[in-house]
C-alpha cells in the first residue's frame, strides 16, 4: 500500500506540481492502520476457529489458547473490527464516498464468515481470501482517484463510484487521464495479486490436509487428490505468465524488450512462478509444496517493488 502511495502521489505532482490536498497523508496512514487491523482480526478469528487443527499442522505456530486465552482472542478480533469501521467512516464522510464503508464491511464479514464457515468448503474459501488480498491494491487506487477528484472538482460519493465502476473496464496505458491511469494500475496489481494468492492458498491446504481432515473439511487437495491439485495450481501459476505475455505481444506503446525493462519487478516474479510450477511438477514429496510456498512469497515480494521500480527507472 506505501508503495503504491508513492508511485500515485508520484504520478499526481508529476501532472500537477502544486497538487496538494489538506490531510490526505493522515488519512492515507489510517487507511492503511485499518486495513491492517481487519487483517489481524481476520487471522485472530481463524486462529480461534482453528485450534484443532493448528495443534497437528503448525504446533510450534500455536497461538490461540497458548498464548492468548479464546475470550480475549474474541474481544480483540471485535476491537480491531471497530476501530477499522470508524476509520472507514471518517473516509466515507470526508472523501463523499460509500466505498470505503462498502469495502470494509464486505471484508470484515467476509473473513468472520470464511473463519467459521466457508474455509473448510471446496474452493470458496481459497477465492475469498485471494479477492480479498486482490481487492487491497484496488483499494488504494480508489482512495487516490477520490483525493484526486478532491484537488480538481467536486463530485457526488454516487457519481464517484458510477464512475469508478466504468474505469475499471476500459484499460488502455495511452490514455493520458490520470484517474484512469491509477485505476488501471490498481487493477492489473489487484489481478496479480489474486492469482498468485490463490494458488498459494491452494498449495497451503496441501500442506496441511492431516489437521484439515480433523475439521471434516471439503479442501481441494482433500477432496481432488494431490494430482488434480498439482493440475489446478499449475493452471492458476500459468495465468499470469500469459497474461504477461499478452500484453508483451500487444502492446503498441513499447516494444517487448522495453516492455520487459519496464516491467521487470513483474517479470521477476513470474519467473519464480514459473520455478514455483517446475517444483510442483517434478517434485515426489509432501515437502514439494512448502518450497513451492516459499518461493511464491519470493514472486510476492519481486512485485510489490513494481511501484517503487516505476518511479527510479
Amino acid at each position: 500500500m506505501c508503495a503504491m502511495r508513492w508511485f500515485f502521489n508520484y504520478l499526481l505532482t508529476e501532472s500537477n506540481p502544486d497538487f496538494y490536498v489538506q490531510g490526505e497523508v493522515f488519512d492515507f496512514v489510517i487507511l492503511v492502520i485499518s486495513t491492517i487491523l481487519i487483517a489481524g482480526a481476520g487471522n485472530i478469528i481463524n486462529d480461534y476457529f482453528d485450534v484443532k487443527a493448528d495443534r497437528i499442522n503448525k504446533p510450534h505456530r500455536l497461538i490461540v489458547t497458548k498464548h492468548l486465552k479464546r475470550r480475549w482472542a474474541i474481544v480483540t478480533h471485535w476491537i480491531f473490527n471497530f476501530i477499522a469501521f470508524a476509520i472507514a467512516l471518517h473516509l466515507s464522510i470526508k472523501h463523499q464516498s460509500f466505498v470505503y464503508l462498502f469495502i470494509h464491511l464486505l471484508s470484515i464479514n467476509l473473513l468472520w464468515f470464511y473463519s467459521m464457515y466457508f474455509k473448510r468448503k471446496f474452493v470458496i474459501g481459497n477465492v475469498i481470501i485471494a479477492g480479498l488480498t486482490g481487492l487491497v491494491p484496488i483499494l488504494v487506487a480508489i482512495y487516490f482517484v477520490n483525493v484526486f477528484q478532491l484537488g480538481s472538482n467536486q463530485e457526488s460519493w454516487f457519481e464517484s463510484l458510477v464512475r469508478i465502476g466504468q474505469d475499471y473496464f476500459a484499460f488502455n496505458p495511452s490514455l493520458q487521464d490520470i484517474s484512469q491511469l491509477i485505476l488501471n494500475f490498481g487493477f492489473a496489481m489487484g489481478v496479480f495479486a489474486f492469482f498468485t494468492n490463490l494458488a498459494r492458498e491452494v498449495i497451503k491446504d496441501a500442506e496441511d490436509v492431516k489437521g484439515d481432515l480433523l475439521l471434516n473439511a471439503r479442501t481441494i487437495p482433500i477432496v481432488l487428490g494431490r494430482k488434480k491439485t498439482d493440475t489446478i495450481v499449475s493452471i492458476l501459476l500459468l495465468f499470469p505468465a500469459l497474461l504477461f505475455g499478452g500484453f508483451i505481444a500487444f502492446s503498441s506503446w513499447l516494444t517487448p524488450i522495453e516492455f520487459i525493462i519496464v516491467f521487470a519487478p513483474i517479470a521477476i516474479a513470474i519467473i519464480f512462478q514459473l520455478i514455483t510450477l517446475l517444483v510442483i511438477c517434478t517434485g515426489k514429496s509432501e515437502k514439494k509444496y512448502r518450497t513451492a510456498n516459499h518461493l511464491l512469497k519470493i514472486s510476492m515480494l519481486a512485485g510489490l517493488f513494481t511501484p517503487v521500480y516505476l518511479i527510479l527507472i
